[in-house]
């Protein structure tokens, strides 16, 4: 039986989704929300229209994803928070870990003498993921991380492909 083959380069190209993000990964955080639009520009409802044909989703969602990229990144911030405060067990792991990591660390290899019992540092970091993994597992990150996915996709792009481009950059494409 054959393999079947996606180009996922093909699928991908239209959107220039491979140069889209180089930018992306070079600003400082500073840099990427001193370029976040209004508000009242970013949620102008007189702009909101029914694409014509998917030629015009596509022009729009090139534009409005370079227009409003931090935005965007404000936008799947805030829904990442979200989804975290709704999942306190998730929260609850996440910091549960990260602190028993810092604090295991910050013994520098010592063993930790308890009044009972002294620890070595391996055997604490075995009994902070004896602990840690399974509760991981039991806040289940993969449907919340499957649900940020789907969040974040359907209201940028929903939002990418119904925000009209402004007037003037009509005009100035017309002139090309």
């Amino acid at each position: 039986m054959s393999r079947i083959n996606i180009p996922i380069e093909a699928l991908t190209s239209r959107l220039n989704l491979g140069s889209r993000f180089e930018g992306v990964r070079s600003q400082s955080m500073s840099t990427r929300f001193a370029n976040l639009k209004p508000i009242s520009e970013f949620l102008d409802f007189k702009r909101l229209s029914k694409p014509a044909n998917f030629g015009d989703v596509q022009s729009r969602v090139n534009y409005n994803l370079s227009y409003f990229s931090s935005n965007y990144f404000a936008v799947a911030l805030m829904l990442t928070i979200y989804s975290l405060l709704t999942n306190f067990a998730l929260l609850f792991d996440m910091i549960f870990m990260g602190a028993g990591l810092f604090l295991i660390k910050r013994l520098d290899g010592q063993d930790l003498e308890l009044g009972f019992a002294r620890l070595t540092s391996s055997q604490m970091y075995t009994g902070l993921f004896i602990i840690g993994v399974p509760l991981f597992i039991w806040a289940s990150p993969i449907s919340t991380a499957l649900w940020l996915v789907g969040a974040i996709g359907v209201t940028t792009l929903g939002h990418a492909s119904f925000m009209d481009k402004p007037i003037e950059t009509s005009f100035s494409e017309e002139a090309v």
